[in-house]
């Protein structure tokens, strides 16, 4: 299927409009974020990357003028005016791995306006989807302390996609692995995985299972499921296995089940008292940031975190209160007044301070003293400026922003968000835009 027909019917609505009042001047939508969930103290902007193959590839052909028609419930010779449609607009945007904050633009599309209304639905959602995940996946790299996170998550994830989509922002903030062998050959990351309950269960014993497994991967790594039956037993099952093969510290057992923390105590017991020093412990089962933020502090012997489910799925902010606004159509600065609503007129630039201290301004203002800008130019004439980059620099970025936040913006548990503030001229823009609005618009008529 064309990538043309994923969207909402009421994009193609207004564009066939559009067309037919002649309204084809370069319109601006700015894409942002109005409030950030309860538990976040930041958001990491992702989706951009394939945003942009999306936009550079976009074009509407015969298939989609009678497919467009269908839904309408129009001759397919009104849309036709729609045919050989091209994103040949320009793109700007903060990179990916920026921490981004409220009402601060992560992406701006600047197109005719029929084309820049109807590529609104698909990038609001891959922005709006990877942006989630990956903010939720930085706070299990932050949770973690410095311990390995990796992902588990593709089984549970909403769609094949969504799995690989989350692999990849995992990597961008810095997940050191994924059990998603596509996004892992795809993307370079290093694909890791175990084994399941099932395996242990269709051998007769696990000590069987354990030998099987070492067999089928000589030398290692490999990773034992310890809690099948039971938990200190597996263990020390494991410990049996690893040194009568030698696998040493090329070994690990995974804990998917229980009290973890009292569980990884007792199995670095196990395991030191075999003289297994090496062998590493693995945990998962129902993980996020906020348990791997009390296994950490509570002292708990583990060395990797296996994150899924939750990850994949944000499960405790599944949603963002995303935006895809027109801010500027034909030269003419435009918001929005509805109440909760309300939208800042005009192109913007954002520019940040020391410890993440931002500035939301207009597009071509001067950045203030120790700032520095956040949105660049991407995309031009529809072509992209320049290749994507690895996802080794997004995280680099992300990294370095993490590192400039506030104490109390990086906690895990009540985190307090930086709040952007607006420019002076940019306040004045809107108040202008808001009093013409007021006087042309909303003023009652006048009585003949």
């Amino acid at each position: 299927m064309s990538e043309a027909r994923k969207t909402d019917l009421y994009e193609l609505t207004m564009a066939m409009s559009y067309v037919r009042e002649e309204m084809t001047a370069p319109a601006t939508f700015s894409l942002f974020v109005r409030d950030l969930p309860a538990e976040r103290g930041f958001l990491v902007a992702a989706g951009l990357e394939p945003a942009l193959d999306y936009l550079a590839g976009y074009r509407i052909g015969p298939d989609d003028v009678d497919a467009f028609a269908a839904a309408l419930g129009r001759p397919a010779r009104d849309l036709v005016p729609l045919l050989g449609t091209a994103f040949d607009g320009e793109v700007r945007a903060v990179p990916e791995g920026t921490v981004v904050f409220a009402n601060e633009p992560l992406i701006e599309v600047t197109a005719p306006l029929p084309v820049a209304q109807l590529v609104e639905t698909y990038v609001l959602n891959l922005l709006s989807h990877q942006t989630a995940v990956a903010s939720k996946a930085a706070r299990c790299v932050l949770a973690g302390a410095g311990r390995p996170v990796m992902d588990f998550g593709m089984r549970r994830t909403h769609g094949l996609q969504a799995g690989y989509d989350a692999a990849r922002v995992g990597a961008l903030v810095g997940f050191g692995g994924t059990s998603n062998v596509e996004a892992a050959a795809a993307l370079g990351l290093p694909a890791i995985g175990t084994m399941a309950h099932s395996y242990v269960e269709a051998f007769h014993t696990e000590e069987a299972a354990f030998h099987a497994f070492a067999r089928a991967h000589p030398g290692g790594p490999v990773t034992f499921l310890v809690d099948t039956y039971d938990t200190d037993a597996g263990v020390r099952t494991a410990a049996r296995v690893i040194k009568s093969r030698g696998l040493g510290g090329n070994s690990a057992v995974r804990l998917d089940s229980g009290d973890l923390g009292a569980l990884a105590a007792r199995a670095r017991r196990i395991l030191d008292a075999a003289g297994l020093t090496r062998v590493r412990i693995v945990a998962s089962g129902g993980l996020d940031e906020y348990r791997v933020n009390r296994l950490v502090r509570e002292g708990a012997p583990i060395d990797v975190y296996a994150v899924g489910t939750k990850v994949g799925v944000s499960a405790d902010a599944p949603y963002l209160d995303s935006a895809y606004k027109l801010v500027a159509y034909d030269g003419r600065p435009v918001m929005k007044l509805s109440s909760a609503k309300i939208t800042a007129p005009g192109s913007k630039q954002i520019f940040r301070g020391q410890g993440c201290s931002d500035v939301i301004a207009l597009r071509h203002e001067q950045a203030p003293s120790g700032h520095r800008p956040l949105m660049r130019p991407v995309m031009h004439g529809g072509r992209r400026m320049s290749e994507a980059p690895p996802l080794r620099e997004a995280h680099e970025r992300f990294a370095a922003d993490v590192a400039q936040l506030p104490p109390e913006a990086r906690r895990i548990t009540g985190p307090l968000a930086p709040r952007p503030v607006f420019s002076d001229r940019l306040k004045s823009l809107t108040d202008q835009v808001r009093n013409r609005i007021e006087s042309e618009i909303l003023a009652p008529p006048e009585r003949v």
